[in-house]
């Protein structure tokens, strides 16, 4: 396999250079200042533990690796753009089966197993569907349906904040995804593309998520539970 083979699969990119995306590139200083923003808000409050700055190092990781990806652009650098994005999906899902839904760590895992294996079907049937209009998208439609779903669930059984901040979530990653849909099907008429805007709003996303699980995660201790924020 030849991890330096070049990837053009973005409106911005007419050329092989460095700086060939540079709204993409320079976009992803969004995922940074999210993380920062959102460490100092779950600080304050008290709230940065284990789970906490697994989530701020991985939002950090996937602006790093975003940016190698829109500047590099070969095999190796995709790889370092994907991975981050997909621990950050597993890991938010797992933390908030355990601090938004009260699972115990086995029922949170099981959980995350049913719904990577919802995302991988639900991901093969969208591609078989709509992948050419969705422009490679289609994978991040079962994480916006599960932010929806639980934030739902969550709502209706009296976990308000939690549930309206996964929704609330949603709507921003509903936004954000059509962006980066439209990328290559605005290219004609919009030369610089869509999908920096994707990276600024998903920024955005993945900072209100980390906040929002200071916030209202309940944080189990010995002796009872400890609340991360009013719900």
């Amino acid at each position: 396999m030849d991890w330096s083979r070049a990837i053009d699969s973005y409106c911005e990119r007419l050329g092989p250079g460095f700086w060939a995306e540079p709204w993409n590139a320079v976009t992803n200083a969004a995922f940074v200042i999210a993380a920062v923003v959102a460490y100092i808000v779950a600080a304050r409050r008290g709230a940065v533990d284990w789970p906490i700055a697994v989530l701020v190092v991985i939002t950090v990781l996937v602006g790093i690796g975003s940016f190698l990806f829109h500047t590099v652009a070969t095999l190796w650098a995709l790889l370092a753009d994907v991975i981050p994005i997909q621990l950050f999906i597993v890991f938010y899902f797992l933390f908030a089966m355990r601090r938004f839904a009260g699972l115990p760590w086995w029922g949170a895992g099981l959980a995350t197993v049913a719904f990577l294996v919802f995302s991988f079907l639900g991901e093969g049937v969208l591609g078989e569907w709509l992948g050419p209009v969705m422009n490679g998208s289609e994978g991040y439609v079962p994480p916006l349906l599960a932010l929806l779903m639980v934030g739902g669930v969550l709502v209706s059984v009296g976990r308000t904040g939690a549930g309206w901040s996964l929704i609330a979530g949603g709507l921003i990653f509903a936004v954000s995804l059509t962006f980066r849909t439209l990328d290559m099907a605005v290219c004609g008429q919009f030369p610089r593309g869509t999908h920096f805007i994707w990276h600024t709003l998903n920024g955005v996303l993945l900072g209100f998520l980390v906040i929002a699980l200071a916030r209202y995660g309940v944080v189990r201790r010995r002796g009872g539970p400890k609340e991360g924020g009013a719900a």
